[in-house]
């Protein structure tokens, strides 16, 4: 691939020894300074992908910005100026993360000290447009990452002005689990000829993945939930739920009852969700409550299973969530709850995958469900305060402090 030497002693001190079917389709074409529309599946290395051409065109002499790296979450952003450190190690190339959440003081002097590739979230690289501290004019790479995800989340013009500020004369690399029409017209606008590499689609793995599902009243889920971690003892499980306060009170009735869970949505602050992400990288939490939204740019290489607490509206949202498991070729499980309000949702999610989603018990097998039927979701409840809460005596279960 005509690799720089240096790029080679990071891919090699992180253990690769062959690329994923992406980066060997992708990485080539990015060499020789073409754009690139990249659809691969979650976990399939699409950051590699488009790191190591990146970073092969970062002029390390030159301090001023040259690759700029835009993702729809915070947690995405930090995942991948993680990976970039560590592929560049060797290269001097000097990466800077910049998202809300974090001081702007503090981004503003990492920029000042000089930055090479920025990677950060449309809002603050636009603040910091506006306030003259990030200037986009030496930018000649551009990565739009999860575009299907931050355009979903409606930061189309955030992505449009940026771009808009931006020489003609710069490559364009678009990388995404889908392809909607938006992605297409963003392509017209700003890429020039790109050439298209679909691998697949965010479809999971039938030869390491299984997935089952169970038909509950909402008020039985619960019950269930916690037969089924004392009985299948995950090492690690992320639970899904819709809504924010849906995922604060499933985390604490499953706090209350033992269970050392930590929750991930959009309202805590961001030293609240990384001390809880960092609690379930680490071990120290072995079930997570996540959102969809804030799951994105969870970077965890080994989740024992995946539930869906809640039954995704869209069933590419389904196939994201159980793509958090069953990674780099291990095994998984993803279990669905499905209420009778959410079976037409869960019709779609059959219709369009691939891989069989088998009944949990007998009595499972005996339903029929039809996707023209219109979804009600629950979910919600009182948002309690997670912030250093310690229930029962100390040691007696796990409480938040032991995870800050």
């Amino acid at each position: 691939m005509e690799l720089d030497p240096a790029l080679l002693r990071g891919i090699a001190g992180m253990g690769f020894k062959k690329p994923t079917p992406i980066q060997e389709k992708a990485i080539v074409p990015l060499m020789k300074g073409k754009d690139v529309i990249g659809q691969a599946k979650t976990g399939s290395g699409k950051t590699v992908a488009f790191s190591l051409p990146l970073l092969q065109t970062i002029d390390v002499r030159d301090r001023r910005v040259q690759a700029l790296v835009l993702a729809p979450t915070r947690e995405l952003a930090v995942q991948i100026t993680q990976e970039m450190r560590k592929v560049g190690a060797y290269t001097g190339v000097r990466v800077v993360t910049i998202y809300g959440g974090q001081s702007i003081g503090v981004q503003r002097d990492e920029l000042r000290r000089g930055a090479q590739v920025v990677v950060g979230t449309t809002g603050r690289v636009i603040d910091h447009i506006k306030r003259r501290w990030l200037d986009l004019g030496a930018v000649k790479f551009v990565v739009l990452d999860e575009a299907d995800t931050m355009l979903d989340m409606g930061f189309i013009d955030d992505v449009d002005f940026i771009l808009g500020l931006m020489a003609d004369e710069k490559q364009v690399c678009i990388f995404s689990a889908t392809m909607p029409t938006k992605i297409t017209d963003l392509s017209r606008k700003y890429m020039n000829n790109p050439e298209k590499i679909l691998i697949d689609s965010d479809e999971p793995s039938v030869e390491t993945l299984d997935q089952y599902f169970a038909v509950l009243k909402h008020d039985e889920k619960l019950e269930f939930l916690t037969d089924l971690l004392q009985k299948e003892r995950p090492a690690s499980a992320i639970i899904f739920r819709r809504t924010k306060h849906g995922a604060d009170k499933l985390a604490m009735d499953l706090h209350r009852k033992g269970y050392k869970v930590v929750p991930l949505h959009g309202n805590l602050s961001q030293n609240d969700r990384d001390h809880y992400m960092n609690a379930f990288r680490d071990g120290r939490a072995d079930v997570l409550v996540a959102t969809d939204i804030a799951s994105r740019g969870i970077d965890v290489s080994q989740v024992a299973c995946v539930v869906n607490y809640d039954v995704p509206v869209d069933p590419l949202i389904y196939f994201h969530r159980v793509g958090r498991t069953a990674r780099a070729g291990r095994q998984g499980k993803a279990y669905s709850f499905v209420s009778k309000e959410e079976s037409g949702d869960f019709a779609r999610i059959l219709r369009m995958t691939k891989a069989p989603i088998v009944p949990m018990r007998p009595e499972d097998k005996l339903h029929t469900f039809d996707p023209n039927q219109s979804s009600s979701h629950g979910g919600g409840g009182r948002r309690p305060n997670f912030r250093g809460q310690q229930r029962g005596r100390q040691g007696d279960r796990p409480g938040w402090k032991r995870y800050r």
